[in-house]
């Protein structure tokens, strides 16, 4: 089953997939994770002026190594949720003094950042490294949730279950398209989505109602 749902989210995203958001141009580990960090409880279209400005500015781990705080600060003026940025420069200074200035390519390694949870790092393994990670923002809990059926409404069962499925369900090929997917999990192209896969959906959008994922704050806006 979980190669049948991974061909469907991959044809779908190869169909009608942005390909045109700034992160998916160029990608390094670098770019991946900060577009990764500005899209923690932020819109794509609201992040995307911002992660262009900031790559202008900081296009690689080398420009970014000898900023400061106050400057990163600065450049992330107005996106809100500030504490990211300083989690920003915190990780870029591990970078430097850690992994001589190369960001490093172990799972276990990207965790351990300031501000990456284990689905940040997972997607940075999938995106940047196409290593098959599983992920688990609030778009994908939505997917997850209603594919697999998922009833369990105790925070924390809910997220053993979720992360349980989120690992069943991952793709071992063609890694890079299915994650870059959780993109276009906006409402509208998910209830499009919905439409183009009624089929595989267990679950009414009355139940899904009942989980408010977008309320759930993460310790140190890591997702």
């Amino acid at each position: 089953m979980s190669n049948n749902f991974s061909e469907k989210i991959i044809s779908w995203y190869l169909e009608k997939g942005r390909k045109d958001l700034p992160w998916r141009n160029n990608i390094s580990p670098y770019r991946v994770w900060i577009s990764e960090i500005m899209l923690q409880q932020t819109q794509v279209k609201t992040v995307i002026p911002y992660f262009k400005k900031f790559i202008e500015r900081y296009p690689d781990i080398d420009s970014i190594s000898q900023a400061s705080e106050d400057e990163l600060l600065a450049i992330w003026s107005g996106l809100g949720f500030y504490k990211r940025a300083q989690n920003i420069f915190k990780a870029k200074e591990i970078i430097k003094n850690d992994f001589s200035n190369k960001f490093p390519d172990k799972f276990e390694e990207i965790l351990m950042l300031p501000g990456i949870g284990r689905s940040t790092a997972g997607a940075i393994m999938a995106i940047a490294y196409k290593k098959s990670y599983p992920i688990l923002d609030a778009n994908v809990k939505r997917v997850i949730t209603r594919y697999s059926g998922i009833d369990e409404f105790s925070k924390t069962k809910l997220d053993k279950a979720l992360w349980l499925e989120s690992t069943r369900l991952k793709a071992d090929k063609k890694i890079f398209e299915i994650d870059l997917n959780k993109y276009d999990f906006s409402d509208k192209s998910f209830q499009k989505m919905r439409e183009d896969f009624s089929s595989i959906y267990a679950v009414t959008d009355e139940k899904f109602k009942e989980v408010d994922f977008n309320n759930k704050v993460k310790k140190e806006n890591q997702l």
